[in-house]
């Protein structure tokens, strides 16, 4: 599936031709072009423990399907127990993101992102820093992994290494389309909104939608909402201007309301409380009505889709 097969995806099965048109080409690298080959690659390694250092932490034990691919902790604890820093954000049409992580710019691509939990030690979570042969050789001795690179990179006659493993885990990521929520069913004629929502889509448009923007609700940029109290300096950590401390990424609100917790350090537990420590809404009374609308960004079928579920076979043998 390259991106205007996704495209087309989106168009055809979630939402129907209003929402394809406001949609742009996802984003997929000339160097790494999505096929169902490798899509379904890295769905078999994103649920495989085997890339962590003590073959305990997938992705997906912190990315679950159920909660958007979140993971309803304020932060998640590296392989070796070091702490997290920052909360886990869900995965929903990451193919149009432009932008990656909570604060860190340089990381314009799924492929590096993808690094970032595997071999990042800042945190350490996965835990893999220098062992990318480690990784080559334990998916090298399985004779259905084998098969699958194979079969997804037939230019490198399926040659096993990080960066393989980067662009299949990529590959299936932006596979992770969601745009089936009340909310595009509404936009497309079907049943509309209930009055508490419809009040709260027009507070949104008024009070929200300048940072949380487009079909995603989020402008990719990054924003000190107010909330900043921690040592955590965000974006000011990379750039080094004091200014930027306690700016973080706007984040996608798609499934926005079973991917609690919230904000950067998880430290809001309910959507009332995330929306009550922005400034612009602390003191508004209108609370009720933005969940009520944001309760309709949730796309019941992608949280148990199972193209994005642990797979049950491979190579045509039950796993």
């Amino acid at each position: 599936m390259r991106g205007a097969t996704i495209l087309l995806l989106v168009a055809t099965l979630a939402t129907g031709t209003a929402l394809a048109a406001r949609l742009t080409q996802p984003r997929v690298p000339a160097n790494n072009p999505t096929t169902p080959a490798k899509a379904e690659l890295g769905r078999r390694m994103f649920y495989d423990a085997d890339l962590s250092a003590d073959g305990t932490m997938a992705c997906a034990t912190c990315h679950e399907q159920h909660r958007g691919f979140g993971d309803g902790n304020a932060t998640h604890a590296g392989v070796h127990g070091d702490p997290a820093r920052r909360n886990v954000p869900g995965l929903a049409n990451v193919a149009w993101f432009t932008r990656y992580t909570w604060a860190d710019p340089r990381i314009r691509t799924l492929e590096a992102q993808v690094l970032v939990p595997v071999l990042g030690d800042s945190p350490v979570e996965m835990g893999m820093k220098g062992q990318e042969a480690e990784i080559a050789r334990r998916l090298s001795r399985d004779d259905c992994y084998r098969r699958l690179f194979a079969d997804a990179f037939p230019a490198t006659g399926g040659r096993i290494d990080m960066a393989s493993v980067a662009q299949a885990l990529a590959a299936f990521e932006r596979t992770l389309i969601s745009y089936g929520a009340p909310y595009d069913r509404a936009g497309k004629g079907g049943p509309p909104l209930d009055p508490l929502a419809q009040k709260g889509a027009a507070l949104f448009r008024r009070d929200c939608a300048s940072c949380h923007s487009g079909v995603n609700f989020t402008d990719g940029r990054y924003h000190n909402v107010g909330v900043w109290v921690s040592g955590d300096r965000g974006l000011g950590e990379i750039s080094g201007r004091l200014g930027d401390n306690g700016r973080f990424r706007t984040p996608s609100l798609r499934n926005v309301a079973v991917t609690e917790p919230y904000l950067h350090d998880g430290s809001a537990r309910t959507l009332e409380t995330a929306l009550s420590r922005h400034a612009g809404v602390r003191a508004s009374g209108d609370i009720p009505a933005l969940v009520a609308f944001l309760g309709t960004l949730t796309d019941a079928n992608f949280l148990t889709d199972k193209r994005f579920s642990l797979p049950d076979r491979a190579c045509g043998k039950a796993l």
